[in-house]
């Protein structure tokens, strides 16, 4: 596997964990999640976001609103439910667990 697919492939795998600390600190719309994503080095498409964002609100993670903008149509605005908020802290401490291990690993 090179680097290149390997990075690719840990961000696919963490994108659900990403967007979903994104969007708990404040409402926002897809394009700005994507922004904020783009800003931490991590490259996606609308195209993947937006199958994510409605697989996390049928799954009850996630809450939409309309909310009419001065730029143009109207925009959905994501944010976390209560369910979605202990999902993240659950994908937190996996995330720590690994992150824990890794460092073990590397440091062998």
């Amino acid at each position: 596997m090179s680097t290149e697919n390997f990075n690719t492939q840990i961000r696919k795998g963490l994108l659900e964990f990403c967007v979903l600390q994104i969007i708990s600190k404040e409402e926002l719309f897809t394009s700005e999640i994507i922004k904020e994503l783009k800003n931490s080095k991590i490259i996606v498409a609308e195209g993947t976001i937006y199958p994510l964002l409605n697989r996390l609100k049928k799954l009850g993670y996630v809450n939409h609103n309309w909310r009419e903008s001065t730029l143009g149509p109207p925009r959905k605005y994501y944010s976390v439910t209560y369910e979605g908020i202990l999902h993240l802290k659950n994908l937190e401490i996996s995330w720590k667990e690994i992150e824990s291990s890794i460092k073990k690993l590397l440091k062998n």
